[in-house]
């Protein structure tokens, strides 16, 4: 029966996918950079190479050049090489992650603690702070200082004195009156200018708290909404806690989801789970799909062949490609038999049908299939006294009485009804 993947399950798939395209990501970062490290070598030794070639082409005998022809040609062959070389390293850290399949989840514990998914509202802060500060009240406008007349500059000479003095005083007593004038007109002024500042003052508060509690109203709606998923997020979690406290179908294989999702291939060997728990044998029901063989590489090794100047493959053997694929098939099957086991501290899960194949086509009908390569039924009682860390998988898988494909690279399946299956 084909389940989607669950809430939980799939934010931890997602991550690990996150995580793996991290990684894949820096190995081919680390692989360019020592092919464009080799690359670079091979150019600069090259481009030596031809400028004093070049430099000595006008003086050189026939046998120089052709000696400098011959270095030509030895650059050339050591930066393909170097190329060489470099796919061979990737090709050996592929072959690696693919025969260490089992041993990775062995250095692991695969239980998984749900309260790691519990998460917490973090609210962003309040975007506009300067609305919480009130806009300062005006200054009182002070009076300006009254007037005080100047008096006036006493005349000099020796004629006419007394009537310049007067006028100089005339002079001066119109100045103040038209200075006191003003200063009077400017101090009459000065409430209904008070006034107007206040009013403005008014206006611009009443504006600031309407904004205020505008903008107050909105961040508040975003935080509620903010704790709101967060708490329907954490009551997912408790439900899902709960049921798994008592064992319910759901929260089983909502867990059992997580486990696999957790569980980290190679991002060149993707490899999907689905599970059914059945409550009353409690026993688990999973059906893994690989990759087909076809989408497993078979290169031995990459040489470079001068005579056509190319870099070529050279295939693995039917022998070690058959055998590789099936360990692959062997290893798979007992690596999610022991995380499931591993992860179910409760012991909820009793026993484990499970079985393996890829989607391929089927060489006799040409038609896309689902191919059975393994199945097993397996008790957490025999699995658990297994030690995976010093086993045989091929025997292991014979012990549990697991039904397995001679050839699975040949796409030869197992019948269906070799294992009990609920």
């Amino acid at each position: 029966m084909a389940r989607r993947r669950g809430f939980f399950a799939e934010i931890q798939h997602q991550n690990k996918l996150a995580e793996q395209r991290q990684r894949a990501a820096q190995r081919e970062r680390d692989a360019r950079a020592r092919r464009a490290e080799q690359a670079q070598k091979a150019i600069v030794r090259e481009a030596e190479r031809a400028e004093k070639a070049a430099a000595a082409a006008v003086r050189a005998t026939e046998a120089e050049r052709k000696r400098l022809q011959r270095e030509a040609v030895a650059a050339r062959t050591a930066a393909m090489n170097g190329e060489a070389e470099s796919r061979n390293a990737t090709l050996v850290e592929y072959y690696q992650e693919l025969d260490g399949l089992l041993q990775a989840t062995l250095d692991i514990d695969d239980y998984v603690d749900l309260e790691r998914f519990r998460v917490r509202a973090e609210h962003p802060p309040f975007a506009y702070p300067q609305l919480k500060l009130p806009i300062l009240r005006p200054e009182p406008i002070e009076e300006p200082p009254a007037p005080v007349r100047a008096e006036a500059e006493k005349p000099t000479g020796l004629f006419g004195r007394k009537k310049k003095w007067e006028e100089a005083n005339a002079a001066a007593d119109s100045r103040f009156e038209e200075e006191l004038s003003a200063w009077k007109r400017s101090i009459a002024q000065i409430p209904d200018r008070q006034k107007e500042r206040d009013a403005e003052h008014s206006k611009l508060e009443r504006e600031r708290l309407l904004a205020l509690g505008k903008e107050t109203a909105r961040y508040e709606q975003e935080c509620r909404a903010r704790d709101e998923a967060v708490a329907s997020k954490n009551a997912a979690l408790d439900e899902l806690i709960t049921g798994l406290s008592y064992g319910t179908v759901d929260a089983v294989q909502e867990y059992v989801g997580i486990v696999l999702a957790s569980s980290v291939y190679p991002e060149s060997f993707p490899v999907s789970h689905e599970a059914e728990f059945v409550p009353e044998t409690a026993e688990l029901k999973l059906t893994v799909l690989i990759p087909a063989p076809t989408e497993v590489l078979s290169v031995k090794h990459y040489r470079y062949v001068k005579a056509n100047d190319e870099i070529t493959a050279t295939a693995l053997s039917q022998k070690d490609t058959k055998e590789r694929y099936l360990s692959l098939v062997q290893s798979v099957t007992l690596r999610t038999l022991h995380e499931v086991f591993e992860a179910d501290r409760r012991g909820l899960i009793r026993s484990i049908s499970l079985e393996l194949g890829a989607n391929a086509v089927n060489p006799a009908t040409g038609r896309p299939q689902t191919v059975l390569f393994a199945a097993v039924a397996a008790e957490r009682a025999v699995f658990e006294e297994i030690d995976l860390s010093e086993i045989v998988p091929a025997a292991t898988l014979d012990h549990l009485g697991a039904v397995v494909s001679k050839n699975p690279n040949g796409l030869v399946e197992i019948s269906s009804g070799g294992v009990r299956r609920g």
